[in-house]
């Protein structure tokens, strides 16, 4: 595994990571009823997470994001690692727009004005993948 990835990785990374840490910084005290529309959200489209107490989900949301804003900011996590946490979270935020009604277009892909901020997840989607490939195929062999 490589430390202190390539120049080309700083970019993406510099970008997502300051975005994620701050949109979990920014979770990290919501209030009822922002943690209740998180909540909310989530729970429709992963049924699992109905059992968790909306505050409590905004905590472990605003940390997830931390920690990956993180890892994306520090150079000696391995792209890999961080590419392939982005990928893993973008993943999720992407099923969130997939399964939820009114995001789309009916019968489509394409987003509605309302699944816009959701459906641009595809790009860090994107970045993650792509720090993962050139991680895997960048290596001495």
């Amino acid at each position: 595994m490589r430390f202190l990835g390539r120049l080309s990785q700083l970019p993406p990374r510099l970008a997502t990571g300051a975005y994620i840490l701050n949109s979990g910084l920014s979770k990290r005290n919501a209030d009822e009823e922002a943690a209740a529309g998180m909540h909310g959200m989530a729970a429709g489209t992963y049924p699992f997470l109905a059992g968790i107490e909306p505050k409590q989900f905004a905590k472990y949301l605003s940390t997830a994001e931390i920690a990956l804003g993180t890892a994306l900011l520090v150079p000696i996590v391995p792209a890999a690692v961080a590419g392939a946490g982005l990928a893993a979270f973008a993943g999720g935020l992407l099923g969130l727009y997939l399964k939820t009604p009114g995001l789309r277009e009916e019968g489509s892909i394409r987003p509605t004005q309302a699944g816009t901020p959701i459906a641009k997840d595809v790009w860090m989607f994107g970045i993650g993948a792509g720090l993962v490939l050139e991680s895997l195929t960048s290596r001495k062999k």
